[in-house]
């Protein structure tokens, strides 16, 4: 897919985190990257990630991206009232627990989305890549601007100049779900950096770095006075088919 191409560069972007039945997170992955992934893009998504919970053995977290909710709408409606849906999609939920947990998200700014080349996935059945991906998800009271300010124009200059770039930055998308068969959390007012690291070592050591640097300690104090709840950390390994890795 060419760099140019809008679902390669997808404005809006589903953050999916499911909580599965005991043990059965491995089953899940194979299926979905055996039979979701292809199918999906076809009705003009794009699945960005699918990720273990290094937290969790029984949280799967995966991204999917659209080029705007107008596509959005008509890919889900394609792709859940098709027959790969119908075939796979009952053994798909009898591992999940609860799929609720869903933010529906938006670059914050231009140029800090997702870009992915699906025509670079790595075939079902490839081993996972040694990589770590950390996920910062800062919360702040719905309609107010000032926390996320912060991050984009304090937070993010610091992470750009003390490692490597996040490979997005979101916030929420505050447009109505118009595919009301998968519910999203409502009330939200988000920002969410992801980022990739070699190992989670360098994940610590940069985050060391940031919390070390001067204008941190200035910037800090007044996101933590505008949040709602402290930052909710992910700490994800990519599977072997994910494109975010």
């Amino acid at each position: 897919m060419s760099p140019t191409d809008p679902v390669g560069r997808p404005a809006v972007i589903e953050l999916r985190q499911y909580t599965l039945r005991s043990g059965r997170r491995d089953e899940l992955i194979e299926l979905f990257d055996r039979e979701f992934v292809e199918t999906q893009e076809e009705t003009g998504m794009v699945v960005l990630g699918q990720f273990r919970d290094l937290d969790d053995p029984n949280r799967f977290v995966w991204l999917r991206g659209f080029p705007d909710m107008a596509v959005r709408h008509r890919a889900l409606t394609a792709f859940y009232g098709g027959p790969v849906w119908a075939e796979h999609g009952p053994q798909a939920n009898d591992t999940m627990v609860d799929s609720d947990d869903v933010l529906l998200l938006r670059p914050l700014s231009d140029g800090s989305g997702f870009v992915v080349s699906p025509s670079e996935r790595p075939q079902a059945g490839a081993p996972a890549p040694d990589r770590f991906v950390s996920a910062t998800v800062w919360s702040f009271p719905p309609g107010r601007p000032d926390g996320i300010a912060l991050v984009r124009d304090g937070l993010l200059p610091v992470l750009h100049k003390t490692g490597p770039a996040p490979l997005a930055v979101l916030t929420t998308e505050t447009a109505h779900n118009t595919f009301a068969r998968l519910p999203v959390r409502t009330g939200e007012n988000v920002a969410a950096v992801f980022t990739s690291y070699p190992d989670e070592s360098a994940c610590r050591r940069h985050l060391a770095e940031v919390q070390d640097h001067p204008l941190t300690r200035e910037i800090l104090p007044g996101i933590e006075r505008e949040q709602t709840a402290a930052p909710r950390i992910l700490r994800l390994a990519p599977t072997g088919r994910s494109l975010i890795s």
